[in-house]
């Protein structure tokens, strides 16, 4: 049996587990959140990817609401649960401004408990070529949702990471797009590395002919 939610689609891809705050300044959107805050209950972000839903989002609750502003609009802070696929469609739902639709929560398969030493790897590398310490907890599961938006994939790349339900599935995804990505933002560092060299004095030994 499908579970109906409401939706607010967005041009992102959230992840169960991550934290996302919003500003909510639309009627419809003010109305959905107005209701879960009322009666406890989640809504949906399918993600808006190429002009359209493909089909997949997260189910969201609101864990905050900061403040109010005189116009209606307000900022809140939500967290995401658990995946779904949208079976149908309606927008905007019955006697409502906003959209929604019957949904089903996608499986998760936990079949690893921690990174994969090839991932663990390839983290430590790019964070060192981009000297940005390396935030995560290898102790929170699923550990590919909590890193997924910070190895630089692009939406559409993210979108399928979503949809992938196995964790060793979405571990694996990420290392082939590191081993594509770090070699790119290697020669990056140093090409920055020439330029700023350029203009400057540099001691060159001389070449014998």
């Amino acid at each position: 049996m499908s579970d109906i939610l409401p939706f607010f689609p967005l041009n992102l891809v959230a992840y169960p587990g991550e934290k996302l705050n919003l500003h909510i300044f639309e009627e419809r959107y003010r109305q959905l959140i107005n209701e879960c805050l009322a009666e406890e209950k989640t809504f949906g972000i399918p993600t808006f990817l190429d002009d359209r839903l493909p089909g997949c989002g997260t189910e969201m609750k609101v864990v905050a609401l900061h403040e109010r502003h005189p116009d209606g609009s307000m900022d809140i802070s939500t967290e995401g649960i658990r995946v779904f696929k949208i079976d149908t469609f309606e927008n905007p739902v019955a006697d409502k401004l906003y959209a929604g639709g019957e949904i089903t929560f996608l499986p998760e398969e936990t079949d690893l408990i921690r990174p994969l030493p090839q991932l663990a790897e390839l983290l430590d590398t790019l964070y060192s070529l981009l000297t940005t310490p390396a935030e995560y907890d290898v102790e929170q599961k699923p550990f590919s949702f909590q890193v997924a938006h910070k190895v630089g994939m692009s939406l559409t790349d993210e979108y399928e990471l979503l949809t992938l339900r196995r964790e060793s599935a979405r571990q694996q995804f990420l290392i082939a797009h590191l081993r594509k990505v770090i070699p790119i933002v290697a020669e990056m560092e140093q090409t920055k590395s020439r330029i700023r060299m350029n203009g400057h004095f540099r001691n060159l030994d001389p070449l014998n002919f």
